[in-house]
């Protein structure tokens, strides 16, 4: 499937997503599409609700209404056990702070998703060391997270959420704590292995230059899509 085509239906979808955290509403009745092979950027100020759509769309929380569907399943109907298996397989996601494990070297960061669906150690290292490189991290395997770079340690968390080749990608902030070049760097890297992979990203940003990166863009405001162009 081409990116953007739409013909098949969205492989991702959020439909009419409420949810509260106790007396305050995140979302009201928010709704998107995100379609195999796209990049969609979700923009909005702090505080619209775009982390929690996240977490819904995840499967990480149940909105309170409305439903979730990923490949013709509803999520909000799958068992935890399998909501979990299905964030392991089909999903990665990316976050501010990257959340590498801080005892863990990046080759074994990397390395750990493919473990804990069962790959042995050697083959999971070889395959980490591989996706280390095709993001530059050549040469840094062996540090911790607290030895590398800003902008290297978030292209190790985007090898870490693409190593097990998943369809989906949620990517909250990934540039939020990084210098421009870095951020640079770290979307043209996620952009191209996007591309070349076929995965669907759902881009998480208030920065309108990290935006651009993106094939279509849909805005939050005050928990519901709102118009482009209407402030935030």
């Amino acid at each position: 499937m081409s990116i953007g085509d739409n013909t098949a239906g969205p492989l991702l979808a959020g439909r009419g997503l409420v949810k509260a955290h106790g007396a305050t509403p995140a979302l009201r009745g928010a709704s998107v599409e995100l379609y195999a092979g796209e990049i969609l950027a979700v923009t909005g100020a702090s505080g619209s609700g775009k982390s929690t759509l996240v977490h819904c769309l995840s499967g990480i929380v149940r909105p309170d209404e409305g439903s979730v569907t990923y490949a013709g399943r509803r999520l909000e109907e799958l068992p935890e056990k399998r909501l979990s298996e299905l964030r392991r397989t089909d999903f990665g996601v990316v976050f501010q702070f990257g959340q590498l494990v801080p005892e863990l070297t990046a080759l074994d960061n990397v390395a750990l998703p493919l473990m804990l669906a069962g790959t042995g150690r050697d083959a999971a290292r070889s395959a980490a060391g591989e996706w280390l490189e095709r993001f530059g991290v050549r040469g840094q395997e062996e540090l911790r997270p607290g030895e590398l770079s800003g902008g290297q340690a978030q292209r190790t968390a985007l090898a870490r959420a693409l190593v097990t080749g998943p369809k989906v990608v949620f990517a909250d902030e990934p540039t939020g704590a990084l210098d421009s070049l870095a951020s640079e760097q770290v979307m043209t890297a996620l952009t191209h292995t996007a591309r070349e992979t076929g995965t669907a990203v759902l881009l998480i940003t208030h920065d309108a230059q990290v935006a651009a990166y993106a094939d279509r863009e849909v805005q939050l405001r005050d928990g519901a899509v709102a118009p482009l162009g209407v402030a935030a």
